[in-house]
């Protein structure tokens, strides 16, 4: 659609307010508002100014200044204002310069679709994400200096079997019993189908909405793949859509990927494979029906897994998910069917259009346009430089030998290990000028000072049981 195409469907759909948002580096959306008189075909190619200093991990003060500019291609009708509102996606740019910002994480995703294009390896990258979150009834949490604690609440809640609930009436689903169960232990199945139709009204095709395993209320919902930088904007839509409409019910949602222990974290597989003059070059007659272009693929993932979870596993939190001897696909091996393997190849049915790969350790507090770009420009690494991914493991990785066991790498153990491997190995995402030198820096630097160092200095709950009375 274009500028003048927009501005005509605003019209004619009595559209009063224009939202216009945008993606910090971290992961989380922004907005601002104006009234439909202000949406003029220039503003598509001037854009908008805004303090980019008060972004995290943008502008220092001294050059504030930055640029939003609307895609409209982006448009979707807001489910959840009272006034007629109408979401446009922006790109940011320099002031001065007109040129895109670098640590504009939807420009990085951009560059990730042009270079691969470039390498002639492919023209297309589809992704399919997963992302599972939890719905709880409430939520509380504090940090002081002399007291911290968090509590969760959930009416699911196993804990809550023996709760006054005036009345109990039972039906609480055990820890990792929640996959699938019917009503009444599932208590979300028409808040969940509510998200999906309202995501449907916006244009998000869904495939299926389910109860997960865990316990208290996890959820999933899933939706049609597409482009890297067109599934990025609609998974966050998708955030947008499920937390709203649990607001709707006086109910609270987390994309936190570990915030009950004992029981599954919430993670983000995300189904990739890559396309060329419309077919398919993940299909093969290898391992699983895979082409070598889907094996060298495969190894650079592999290759680079321990860098790129800086990016797709972005949060201290999210290695309380990938922790040894859990569900969690910590295992960094490939595998037919087999889920405990960091790399699946979903195998429900041959067909060479639905060849792709899983990549199953990211989960979904990870930023999707630089999760998303990482996992290309791993991939296109492989495949340019023919990794061999190695031999395929399919046993169960739980019952492996322990001297058979160390031999399988791992992903990192903490998010400090996690970018302390991509300071080291960086080098195949500045191809391109995808990602840049200070976008990395930035980045590690951010994480380190802001995320790795506060929780590590702060007390634990869990220490003064341990220390109290040493």
């Amino acid at each position: 659609m274009t500028p003048r195409e927009l501005i005509a469907f605003c019209r004619e759909k009595d559209i009063k307010v224009i939202d216009l948002r945008f993606i910090d580096l971290l992961g989380r959306w922004h907005h601002f508002s104006i009234p439909l008189r202000e949406l003029t075909e220039e503003m598509f190619e001037e854009g908008l100014g805004f303090d980019g200093s008060s972004i995290r991990a943008w502008q220092p003060i001294h050059m504030s200044d930055l640029l939003a500019v609307p895609d409209p291609t982006t448009l979707v009708i807001d489910p959840f204002t009272d006034a007629p509102t109408l979401i446009l996606i922006c790109n940011i740019l320099e002031p001065i310069t007109k040129e895109s910002y670098t640590r504009d994480p939807r420009y990085i995703a951009r560059k990730a679709e042009t270079y691969l294009k470039s390498t002639g390896i492919a023209d297309t990258a589809y992704f399919g994400p997963e992302a599972e979150f939890f719905i709880f009834d409430s939520i509380r949490f504090d940090q002081q200096p002399h007291h911290t604690y968090y509590f969760i609440e959930s009416s699911e809640g196993q804990w809550n079997t023996g709760q006054d609930e005036g009345p109990n009436l039972g039906y609480k689903i055990g820890v990792g019993a929640g996959y699938f169960p019917v009503p009444p232990s599932d208590t979300h199945q028409d808040l969940r189908s509510e998200m999906m139709l309202i995501m449907e009204k916006c244009n998000i095709k869904i495939e299926r909405q389910h109860h997960e395993v865990a316990t208290a209320g996890q959820g999933e919902i899933n939706f049609q793949y597409g482009t890297l930088v067109k599934t990025a904007d609609t998974l966050q839509l998708y955030k947008y859509i499920v937390k709203n409409t649990a607001r709707r019910h006086n109910k609270t949602v987390t994309f936190m990927p570990k915030p009950i222990i004992g029981d599954n974290g919430s993670g983000m597989h995300i189904h990739f494979s890559l396309w060329k003059g419309g077919e398919p070059l993940f299909a093969g007659d290898g391992y699983a029906g895979l082409s070598d272009t889907a094996m060298y693929a495969i190894g650079g993932l592999i290759h680079h897994a321990k860098a790129i979870t800086a990016f797709t596993n972005p949060t201290t939190n999210s290695y309380k998910r990938l922790a040894p001897g859990h569900e969690a696909p910590i295992n960094l091996a490939y595998s037919s069917r087999n889920r405990s393997a960091a790399i699946r190849i979903p195998m429900y049915s041959y067909n060479p259009k639905a060849t792709r790969l899983e990549f199953r350790c990211p989960d979904p507090s990870c930023n999707p346009y630089l999760g998303f770009s990482a996992m290309l420009m791993a991939a296109i690494d492989g495949i340019q430089n023919k990794l061999d991914p190695g031999a395929p493991l399919d046993k169960d990785i739980y019952d492996l030998p322990p001297e058979e066991l160390a031999k399988v790498p791992s992903t990192p153990e903490s998010l400090a290990k996690a970018l302390d491997f991509l300071e080291e190995d960086h080098e195949f995402l500045l191809k391109g000028d995808v990602f840049t030198q200070d976008v990395i820096e930035t980045w590690i630097s951010h994480k380190r000072r802001e995320e790795v160092e506060p929780v590590r200095l702060h007390p634990h709950p869990c220490e003064f049981s341990l220390y109290y009375d040493v």
